[in-house]
Order: structure tokens, then sequence, then C-alpha cells
């Protein structure tokens, strides 16, 4: 098979992935738009208070000792209103917003899948399980954190900062060129910053995609782990993957909760300049109290979001790197398209071809060499082999999940490219050696292939498989839930299950890729006297490494290094005293 290399493709630009995330809120234009007038409406109730406090201080401080108090208290109650309100819109916000990038997640979650059963299965050769999943989901989850909540936050900084601009402004246009100068100093700090934490959040994403890798498939191994008393070995491996999850994590964040502070204290210096030249002013009669204190407020208020902008930062570089692996894999190159003129495979007779083929899984590396073969329809033919032969190669470029490079493989003398995949594939049933159930009933594993399948023709199935009497003994019979891939029942009785569902299937041609490996000796001959049965009339081929299940074969493929060495029935391949020969003889000597 294809080796599993490093991840994927090189991943979009940052500025590439937020203008597709844009894409995906473009489609929800009317809440976005809602929520962009209610933070509208809510900041510009909570940039009225420090104005109202302003008039209050004025008031109190124009009373020379008898203030009216009346007048204070309506500003001070208006300014309460205006703060109780912009709360209330606030949570409204929020409330959408976490609506919205549900919505969101969910149709990137599903875009993602659906990329999934579109791309070639070369791909999944390529790439380590548990990072495909980190992407679909740790990836999309971290995406949709950032649209709850970040986005919020910066679409109601920039209005904030605008209205207390234009506040500070009307109150001192002299004090508001003082605030203005720390600007550029956070814009630079910000985008400086930006270069040397954006890498460290796509590593961080790739250090959790290896370690999910790593989970998945020791989870996958767990019985032999624990055979093996590899224990040990194991979670010393797991620390060293965890240990560079978490330098990942600490180079990533280490840096961005520095942000904050750093934005914090350039603000503070603004607030100190202010507060001494304001000073001068109000000795001189430039300025009042209220509209110092009024200033001061509006001030904070544009400074502030500066400050929370600078807070998460690292979470929106975060985002934007998780934005790039899922883009990155929804960028993927899919399955090839049928050509313009293919035309569906109908009225199957079985009879399988391939001419001087040759194919290699990576450029330059060839595994199959001019290779030529012949099935006619309605036989049994085996193909046999030492490990790496090329064997399930065969069987991957009969089912035109890879390509030939050279060459061409036939069905009733129609060259496989010129065929739809879907009316090729629908063709062939398949059982294979790594056995696959899903969580349902025992019902509807086996009726699978079959839509509309009635449960007399499940029961006929099992019957066929020799698995009928195990499942009538069970509880519920064939409404029986298995659970996740077939966790309550043996590896033998899952490997029945798909068998009976080959047979359901019906299919014109059937492969059989170590199929009885999990099945004792007399079972497996009680299966293949059904299957010869089931395919009489219909082509069969069968990977094998027990020699003596395919001796009744109708004619065997000897294959070696991609070679079909020797061809012929047992008897005649035994005689002839060459490889096959000394194969058999190795396995029963």
């Amino acid at each position: 098979m294809a080796r599993r290399d490093s991840i994927m493709t090189k991943p979009k630009d940052s500025r590439g992935a937020f203008r597709r995330l844009l894409r995906y809120l473009g489609a929800f234009r009317l809440p976005i738009l809602l929520v962009a007038l209610l933070c509208a409406v809510s900041n510009i109730l909570a940039l009225l208070g420090p104005s109202l406090a302003g008039s209050a201080i004025n008031e109190a401080a124009a009373g020379a000792g008898k203030v009216n108090f009346d007048r204070v208290t309506y500003f001070a109650v208006r300014m309460l209103a205006v703060y109780a309100g912009s709360s209330v819109l606030t949570i409204l916000i929020h409330m959408i917003m976490v609506n919205v990038s549900k919505r969101v997640a969910r149709r990137m979650r599903q875009d993602v899948f659906d990329k999934l059963m579109r791309l070639p299965v070369g791909f999944f050769d390529r790439n380590p399980a548990g990072d495909i999943i980190s992407r679909a989901s740790y990836d999309v989850d971290v995406i949709s954190t950032c649209m709850s909540t970040d986005v919020v936050s910066i679409l109601t900084s920039t209005i904030t900062v605008i209205g207390a601009l234009i506040m500070m402004v009307r109150i001192s246009p002299v004090l508001s060129l003082v605030a203005l100068v720390t600007v550029p100093a956070s814009i630079t700090y910000t985008a400086h910053m930006r270069k040397r934490t954006q890498p460290r959040f796509v590593k961080r994403s790739k250090a959790y995609g290896a370690m999910n890798g790593f989970v998945e498939e020791m989870l996958s191994g767990q019985k032999t782990i624990l055979a093996y008393a590899h224990e040990d070995q194991v979670d010393a491996r797991y620390g060293g993957i965890n240990q560079n999850a978490a330098d990942a994590y600490y180079d990533a964040e280490y840096l961005g909760v520095t942000i904050g502070p750093t934005m914090s204290f350039i603000n503070n210096i603004c607030l100190s300049l202010i507060a001494l030249l304001g000073s001068v002013l109000y000795m001189n009669g430039a300025i009042g109290l209220g509209n110092i204190s009024s200033f001061v407020l509006y001030s904070r208020k544009f400074s502030g979001p500066i400050n929370e902008v600078a807070n998460i930062i690292n979470e929106l570089f975060s985002a934007l790197a998780a934005a790039e692996r899922v883009f990155g894999l929804l960028d993927q190159p899919e399955e090839l398209t049928d050509a313009p003129d293919a035309v569906e495979l109908r009225e199957v007779r079985g009879d399988v071809a391939l001419e001087a083929v040759s194919f290699g899984y990576e450029p330059g590396k060839t595994v199959i060499h001019d290779l030529s073969l012949r099935a006619d329809a309605g036989r049994l033919i085996a193909i046999v082999g030492p490990t790496g032969a090329g064997k399930t190669t065969i069987i991957n470029l009969l089912m035109r999940f890879y390509d030939v490079d050279a060459g061409r493989v036939t069905v009733d003398g129609h060259d496989i490219r010129a065929l739809t995949r879907r009316s090729l594939r629908g063709a062939y049933a398949m059982v294979l050696q790594d056995t696959w159930v899903f969580r349902g009933t025992i019902f509807e594993n086996i009726a699978y292939g079959k839509e509309n399948a009635t449960l007399d023709e499940v029961v006929a199935a099992a019957k066929a498989a020799r698995i009928h009497p195990f499942i009538m003994r069970l509880p519920e019979g064939y409404e029986t839930v298995i659970s996740e891939d077939g966790g309550n029942i043996s590896k033998g009785q899952k490997q029945l299950l798909t068998i009976a569902r080959a047979m359901l299937y019906n299919s014109p041609m059937l492969i059989l890729d170590e199929a009885t490996s999990n099945v004792d000796t007399s079972t497996e001959r009680e299966i293949q006297r059904a299957m010869r049965e089931l395919m009489r009339g219909r082509t069969c081929f069968v990977i094998a490494h027990r020699l003596s299940t395919i001796r009744n074969a109708d004619r065997i493929l000897v294959v070696n290094q991609g070679d079909v060495v020797e061809q012929g029935t047992h008897e005649e391949l035994m005689r002839r005293q060459g490889f096959y020969y000394r194969l058999y003889r190795a396995q029963f000597e």
C-alpha cells in the first residue's frame, strides 16, 4: 500500500483563510446585519454614559455648596438606563452569534465530511486518521469558538473605538491628539506579534493532530499492546508526543499572553499623558472638570477595545491556523471525475482482463510490471504469492481505487476508465480481511448494500454464510444492536456478517481478500461450499495466503514482485514444481 507520509498539502495563507471564513459567514447575512445593528445601538448607548457622567459632575461642581441633586439624579438615572440597555443588547448579540457559529460549524463539518467522501483511497493511505479527525472536530471547534465570541468583540470594539474617538474630539481636539499618539505604536506592535505567533499556532494544530493520530492508532491496537506487555513502551512514546504537543502549546501561548499586558502598558502611558495635559488645560480654564472626567472615560473606552483585541489576538491567530488546516483538507484533489463520455456498466457478464498493466503508488516506484491476466466470466480466480507481491494492488486496480500508469483494465471488453466508477464498483461485492461493521442492528449490517432488503432475504444470506444459528441465539435475533466497530461480537462473527452482506448484495463479481482468515477450518469449508454455489456463473477473485483454501479454483495466478510468474490449476502448478509448488510445500512442511 502507499506510504503514509507528511500530512496533506501546504496550507493557504492567513488572509485567504480569513476571506473564506467570511464566505461562510456570508450565508448568514441577515443575522450578521442584525448583530451589527444591535452592536451599533448598544455601543451608542454605552458611549452616552461618560457624557452623562460628565454632565452630573458639572452639575455638582457648579453648585458651589448648593448642589442641585435633582439634576444630578436625573443624569445618574439616565446613565444607569443607557448602561442597562447596552447590557441587554450585548446579551442578545452573543445569543445570536452563538447560534450563527453553531450553524457555521455544522456546515463546515458537513463540508469536511462530504469532502472526505469524495477523496480517493490514496488520500487515506497517506494521512493518519487521527489528524483527519482532528481537523474535522478540534480545528472546527476552535473556529466556532472564535466566531461566537471574538467576532462580536472585534465588531463591538471597532464601533466603540470610532464612537469614543468622535466624542473625544468633540470634547477636546488637543487631548485627542495625545490619545492618537499611541495608536501607531499599538498597530505596529500587534502586526509584529502576528508574524511571530501565527507559525506557532500552525505548529500547535499539527502537534495536536499527531497526538490524536497516535491515540487513535493505539486504542485500535489495545489488545495487541496488552498481549505483548508493551504498555510501558507505548506510554513512554505517548509521553514524548504529549510533551511535543505541550511544548507547541506553550510556544504559541507564551507570546500571546504578553500582548495584552504590553498593550495595557502602552495605553496607560497614553492615560498618563492625558491626565498631565488635562491638568494643564484645566488650570488655564481651557476645559471643565466634568469634560476632563468624560474625556478620561472616553479614553478608556478608546483604549479598552484595543486592549481587548490585543488579549484575544492569540485566539484569532489560533482560529486562522485552524482554518488553514481545515481549508487545506477541503482543497485536496478529489477522486478524478468520470470521463465526459463515460458509460454505465450494464448486463455484466464478468469477463475481466489486465493488459500490460504497470502501476506504482509513487512516481518512480513501480510495484506492478507489465502485468497481463484474464479472468473469464463465472470463474473462480485465486491470486496467491508472498507478502508484498502485489496481490492487494491488483484488487485496487480492478476496483479503480487507483488508475493504472500504463496498459489497461477491462470488464466485458470495456476499458474501466471509460465506465462510471459507481457502475463499475457496483458490479463487485467485497469481503476484506479487515472486517467493517457499524453501530446498528444485525439486520441493518447485513442489508447494508441492498436497499429495501426483506427479512427473508437477509435470513437467507445469513444461512448461506453459516451465521444464522448464532444470530438466533442472541436475545433479540436480527434486531440485536452491534456496538461500535462490533465490539460485542467476535472477529470471526464479524467476518461472517460481512460475508452474508456480500451474499445478499448478489453482484456479478466478487472479491475476497483473505475473507475467511478469522473463522475455524470447519466453518471455512462450509462457507467455501456455500460461496461456490452462490458464485456459480459469476466471476470471483480470491486473495489467499492459506493455499489449501483455493485448491478448487478454476485458475490460480501466482504473483511475485508485481508479475504473474505462473498460472494454472492447483494440479497443473504442483506438477510443474515451480514457485507455487515451493509455496505450497513450505506451508505444509
